[in-house]
């Protein structure tokens, strides 16, 4: 088993380690969506998904199913900011690989 050490962007980013993902991962997103010209395909899907999504990371986070490191420490209804991000950036990414993969069809 070849084993690969992954560089601990932590120790660069700090607190805002999470916040940095989410916005790396999201200009990702825009970028393949903006391509396939998918964007408002992208934001009927976050937001037919977002209520659902808040529910359940709310509830996760309220029973302790995971606990959040190296984020901002900003709540936002009663869930990291971070997390908000993580909701639209999720969806919206997986819109913009399937548009960009299926583009030719």
């Amino acid at each position: 088993m070849l084993l690969v050490s992954i560089p601990d962007i932590g120790a660069v980013f700090g607190t805002y380690t999470y916040l940095a993902s989410e916005v790396a991962f999201g200009v990702l997103a825009f970028v393949f969506l903006y391509r396939a010209d998918a964007l408002r395909r992208a934001g009927v899907t976050v937001a037919a998904l977002y209520p659902i999504a808040y529910i359940w990371d709310w509830y996760t986070l309220t029973i302790g199913v995971f606990a959040i490191q190296l984020r901002t420490g900003v709540d936002v209804l009663g869930i990291p900011v971070e997390e908000h991000i993580f909701m639209v950036v999720v969806p919206a990414l997986v819109v913009a690989f399937h548009e960009t993969i299926h583009e030719q069809d």
